[in-house]
C-alpha cells in the first residue's frame, strides 16, 4: 500500500525561508500536527515510521522513511511515541549517537514511573542528548494556534547547546520557551499537564488572602470598634453589610493586579533596553495568571451583584456593580479607571477626615485604592509620547545596546 498524504492544509513553501531538517519519530495526531506546524514555519520535515508505506494523513511536503533512514536525515529527532514503545530505539543506538532526542511524552498519572520518561530515554540511548520539550502543547493547540498560557513550552536538558537548539525551534514556531534547567526537572514538567487547573492556584490563594484580610479589617472597624468604644452590638453586619463591602473591594484590587504586571514588564523593558531578556520567574508566572485573576475579579463582582439583589443596602450599590463587572477585555483599563473614580467619588471629603479613622485605621475602600491608583499613575507615565515611542520600538525588536539600534531608531529596521 502506497503512503498517502493529505492536502487539507495548504502550504506555500516557496514563500517561506527554508530552515534545518527536523526528524519526527511517530505519525500519530501529535506528530502530524507538530510536523504540519513546522512545515508552515519553514522547516523541512521527515517522518520516521515502522510502516512508512502505510502511513497516512501526513502533511503534504513531508517525507516518510523507516526509523533508521529518517534518523540519518537530521541531527534533531522528536520522539512522539509513548514510553512503552521506546524499546525500538535500542536498535538505533549507533545511528542516534550524538543526536538530539526531544522527548514530548506524558504519563496517565502523576509519578507513574520511578524516573521521568526523558531520563528513561537517556538511559536507553546513552550516546544521545535528550531534551524534554513540547509536552505541554496539545495537538489541537498546534493546529488552531496556541494562545495565552498554552504558548509556553517548558524545556529541560543536560546539554546546554542541545537545549538551546530546541529552544530556537520553539521560538521559530511562534511559541515561548522556558528553560527549566537540567533533565532532573523532567518529572515536574511531565506532571504539569496532569495537575488540575495549575494556573488557578496562585489566583485562588491570592483572592482568598485578600478576601480574608479585608473581611477581618472590616470586622475590626465596624464590629469590634463599636463594641469596645460604644458598647454597640454590630454583629448583624457580618452576614450582609461587611461581605457586600469586601466583595467589590476585592474585585477592584484583583482587577488592578491584572494590569500591574504589564506595567512592571514595561518598566523592565525600558530599563534593560531590550525585549529579548527573560522576565523574572515570579513576574512571568504572574503575567500568565492574568486571565485567571480577571475571572476571579468578575466572580467577586458577581457575588456583589447577588448580595445587592437580595438586600438593596444603599442606592450607590447599583453604580458600583456596573463598574466592576467588565474585566479582561479591550475596555479593561477603562473599567479600572471607572472603578477607581467611583471609589474616589464615594470617599469624597471623608478621605482626609479624622472622624473616619477607627483605632487609626482608615476605611477599607481607601486601602483598595492603593494598587489601582499606582497602576493608573504609572500607566499614564508610560503612555506619554516620549516614553511610549521608545517602549514601542523595544517591543518591535529594537535594542538599546545593539549595533542595529541606530537603524531601528531611524525607522529603517526590517523588524
Amino acid at each position: 500500500m502506497e503512503k498517502t498524504r493529505t492536502d487539507a492544509f495548504p502550504i506555500t513553501m516557496d514563500s517561506l525561508e527554508r530552515k534545518e531538517t527536523i526528524c519526527i519519530f511517530g505519525t500519530g495526531d501529535f506528530g502530524r500536527s507538530l510536523g504540519f506546524k513546522m512545515l508552515q514555519c519553514g522547516y523541512s520535515i521527515v517522518f520516521g515510521s515502522r510502516t512508512p508505506r502505510m502511513s497516512s494523513l501526513l502533511p503534504n511536503g513531508a517525507d516518510v522513511l523507516s526509523y533508521s533512514e529518517a534518523a540519518q536525515k537530521s541531527d534533531i529527532i522528536i520522539i512522539t511515541v509513548h514510553r512503552e514503545h521506546y524499546n525500538f530505539l535500542t536498535e538505533l543506538t549507533e545511528v542516534l549517537h550524538g543526536k538530539i532526542l526531544v522527548d514530548v511524552s506524558n504519563n496517565r498519572k502523576v509519578n507513574q514511573y520511578p524516573e521521568s520518561n526523558a531520563e528513561y530515554l537517556a538511559q536507553l540511548v546513552p550516546g544521545a542528548h535528550v531534551v524534554k520539550a513540547f509536552n505541554t502543547i496539545s495537538a489541537w493547540a498546534l493546529q488552531s494556534g496556541a494562545l495565552d498560557a498554552s504558548r509556553q513550552v517548558f524545556v529541560c536538558g543536560n546539554d546546554r547547546k542541545a537545549k538551546q537548539r530546541v529552544m530556537d525551534i520553539v521560538r521559530g514556531l511562534g511559541l515561548t520557551p522556558l528553560d527549566k534547567g537540567s533533565l532532573m526537572a523532567a518529572s515536574e514538567i511531565e506532571n504539569y499537564p496532569l495537575q488540575l487547573f495549575p494556573m488557578w492556584r496562585f489566583p485562588f490563594y491570592l483572592s482568598a488572602a485578600l478576601c480574608i484580610f479585608f473581611f477581618l479589617y472590616c470586622v475590626i472597624r465596624d464590629v469590634i470598634y463599636p463594641y469596645v468604644n460604644k458598647n454597640e452590638d454590630s454583629t448583624f453586619r457580618l452576614a450582609i453589610s461587611i461581605p457586600n463591602r469586601v466583595f467589590p473591594i476585592t474585585a477592584l484590587t484583583l482587577l488592578a493586579l491584572v494590569y500591574l504586571p504589564g506595567v512592571i514588564a514595561a518598566i523592565l523593558q525600558l530599563y534593560r533596553g531590550t525585549k529579548y531578556r527573560r522576565f523574572p520567574d515570579w513576574l512571568d508566572h504572574w503575567m500568565l495568571c492574568r486571565k485567571q485573576l480577571g475571572l476571579m475579579a468578575l466572580g467577586f463582582a458577581c457575588l456583589h451583584v447577588l448580595y445587592a439583589l437580595v438586600i438593596p443596602i444603599r442606592f450607590y450599590v447599583r453604580w458600583r456593580i456596573r463598574n466592576l463587572t467588565v474585566t479582561q477585555s479591550k475596555l479593561g483599563y477603562l473599567t479600572l479607571i471607572l472603578c477607581t473614580a467611583h471609589t474616589l467619588v464615594y470617599g469624597g471629603k471623608r478621605f482626609l477626615s479624622p472622624s473616619i479613622l477607627r483605632w487609626y485605621l482608615p476605611a477599607a475602600y481607601i486601602l483598595a485604592l492603593i494598587i489601582p491608583c499606582t497602576v493608573l499613575v504609572i500607566k499614564f507615565i508610560l503612555i506619554m509620547p516620549c516614553i511610549d515611542k521608545t517602549l514601542t520600538r523595544i517591543r518591535q525588536g529594537w535594542e538599546r545596546n545593539s549595533k542595529h539600534s541606530k537603524s531601528a531608531l531611524n525607522a529603517k529596521s526590517d523588524i
